[in-house]
C-alpha cells in the first residue's frame, strides 16, 4: 500500500512538472487564501502576544489578592453585616508559612492625612501607607535605611518617608535633617529612619509597620492583602491553597473574603483574539474555497485528457482504488504545492505589512509566526485536496476501459 502511494505521488509530481504554468495558474486562489490566513493568523498573534505583554506590564500575573467580603445582600440590598473577620499581619504570616509554593506576601492600606513634624506647626497633606518592609515595588532606599521584620513583630513606631515628604519638611535645610525626628499622623508618633529615592510623580508618602493599625482602623480603613507567587504557572494551586486555608482557619471564610487573580485579564484578552481568529478565518476561507474548485478544475481536465491512457491502465489490470489514489494524490500535491507558495507569500506580505503598521501607530508590534498557523496550513492543504479531489478522482476511476479507448 505505501509503495502505491509512493508511486501515485511521484506520478502526480511528474504531472505538475510538465504542466507547471497551468498548475500555478489553477491553484492561484488557494495561494491567495492560504497567504491570507497566513498573514491573518499571525498578525492576530502578534497582537496577542503584544496585548499580554502590555497585561504583564501594567498588572502582575502572580498576584493574588484577599479581599474582606464586608457587606451582604438583603432583599437585593447590599448592607453593612454588623461582623466580620479581619486578616492581621500574624494571620497573614501564618498563611504564608502553611503554603506549599515559593511566594511573596503582601499587607497596604493607605489614607490621606495632614501631618505635622513635632516641634512644627506647618500642616503637610501626606499619604499614609501601612505596609511590608519591601515598601513597595521599585523603591530603594537613597537616606537612612527601611524597617524590618522584627519592627513589624514588635509594632515599632518607626517611617520611612518619600524625597517628596523629606523636601516639604526639611524645609532649606538637608533631606538627611529629617532622619530621626518624629511625624505626628493623627494617633500614629513615627520615627522617620529612611527616605527613598525621588519620583517626581509621587505625591509626599508616609509608609510605617502594617502591624501598627489597630483592628478598628482596620474596620474602616480598606487593607489590601495577598500573595504573589514567584512563577505565573503556581498562580491557580496557590489560590485553591489560600481559599482552603481561609475556610479552615477563619469563621466562615468562604462567605467573608473573596480570592482573586489576574488571570481573567488574560483569559479576556484570549477570548477576544479566539472569536476574532475564527471569524477572519471563515472569511479568508471563501477564498480557500475559490482555491478549491480550482483544483477541482485542473484534475476534471487531467481526467479528459488522460481518458484513453487511464483505458489502458484499467485493461492491463489497473484496479478502481489505483486510479482513484493517483488523482487522490495528484490533488493532494497540487493543493500542497499552492499551500507552501501561499505560506511563502502570506510570510512575505507580513513582513511588508508589519513595517507600515509600526509606522503607522508608532507601536512596537511584530507578526507571531506559530506552529499552530503552519499546523492549520497543512490540515488546509490535505482536507482541500481530498475534498475537491474526490470527485475527479472517482469519475476516473469510475470510468469503462473500453469506451476510455474509444475516445481516444
Amino acid at each position: 500500500m505505501w509503495k502505491k502511494t509512493l508511486i501515485s505521488f511521484s506520478s502526480a509530481i511528474s504531472t505538475i512538472r510538465s504542466r507547471f504554468f497551468h498548475t500555478v495558474l489553477s491553484v492561484l486562489g488557494i495561494v491567495i487564501g492560504v497567504a491570507s490566513l497566513v498573514g491573518i493568523l499571525s498578525l492576530i498573534d502578534g497582537m496577542e502576544q503584544y496585548a499580554n505583554e502590555q497585561i504583564n506590564k501594567t498588572t502582575s500575573l502572580k498576584s493574588i489578592a484577599i479581599y474582606n467580603k464586608p457587606d451582604k445582600v438583603v432583599n437585593g440590598i447590599r448592607v453593612r453585616k454588623d461582623t466580620f473577620p479581619l486578616l492581621d499581619y500574624q494571620q497573614i504570616n501564618l498563611l504564608h508559612q502553611d503554603l506549599t509554593l515559593p511566594s511573596e506576601k503582601y499587607m497596604v492600606t493607605r489614607q490621606g492625612r495632614e501631618v505635622t513634624m513635632q516641634g512644627d506647626t506647618q500642616r503637610i497633606g501626606a499619604m499614609l501607607s501601612g505596609t511590608l518592609p519591601t515598601l513597595e515595588p521599585n523603591a530603594k532606599i537613597s537616606h537612612g535605611t527601611t524597617f524590618t521584620d522584627a519592627d513589624l513583630t514588635e509594632k515599632r513606631s518607626v517611617a520611612v518617608v518619600n524625597e517628596t515628604f523629606a523636601k516639604k519638611a526639611a524645609g532649606p535645610g538637608k533631606l538627611s535633617d529629617v532622619l530621626g525626628k518624629k511625624v505626628l499622623a493623627g494617633a500614629q508618633v513615627l520615627t522617620i529612619i529612611g527616605i527613598t529615592e525621588a519620583d517626581s510623580l509621587r505625591p509626599a508618602r508616609i509608609y510605617f509597620p502594617v502591624s501598627r493599625i489597630s483592628e478598628a482602623e482596620l474596620r474602616t480603613t480598606p487593607l489590601d492583602y495577598g500573595l504573589e507567587a514567584k512563577n505565573v504557572e503556581d498562580v491557580p494551586a496557590l489560590k485553591a491553597q489560600i481559599v482552603a486555608w481561609l475556610e479552615k482557619n477563619v469563621p466562615h471564610g468562604k462567605e467573608n473574603f473573596t480570592v482573586m487573580t489576574n488571570e481573567f485579564r488574560v483569559q479576556q484578552a484570549a477570548q477576544g483574539f479566539l472569536v476574532f481568529r475564527v471569524i477572519m478565518g471563515f472569511i479568508v476561507g471563501i477564498s480557500v474555497l475559490v482555491g478549491g474548485i480550482g483544483v477541482m478544475n485542473v484534475l476534471l481536465i487531467s481526467v479528459s485528457e488522460r481518458t484513453a491512457e487511464i483505458g489502458v491502465r484499467k485493461a492491463v489490470g489497473a484496479k478502481r482504488r489505483d486510479i482513484l489514489l493517483e488523482f487522490l494524490s495528484e490533488s493532494v500535491t497540487i493543493s500542497t504545492f499552492g499551500s507552501l507558495l501561499g505560506l511563502l507569500t502570506g510570510v512575505a506580505g507580513t513582513l511588508v505589512i508589519v513595517p507600515i503598521v509600526k509606522a503607522l501607530t508608532k507601536v512596537p508590534f511584530q507578526a507571531a509566526y506559530t506552529w499552530n498557523t503552519f499546523l492549520i496550513i497543512s490540515i488546509v492543504a490535505i482536507v482541500v485536496g481530498i475534498v475537491f479531489g474526490t470527485y475527479p478522482a472517482l469519475r476516473a476511476a469510475r470510468l469503462d476501459p473500453v469506451e476510455a479507448i474509444r475516445r481516444e
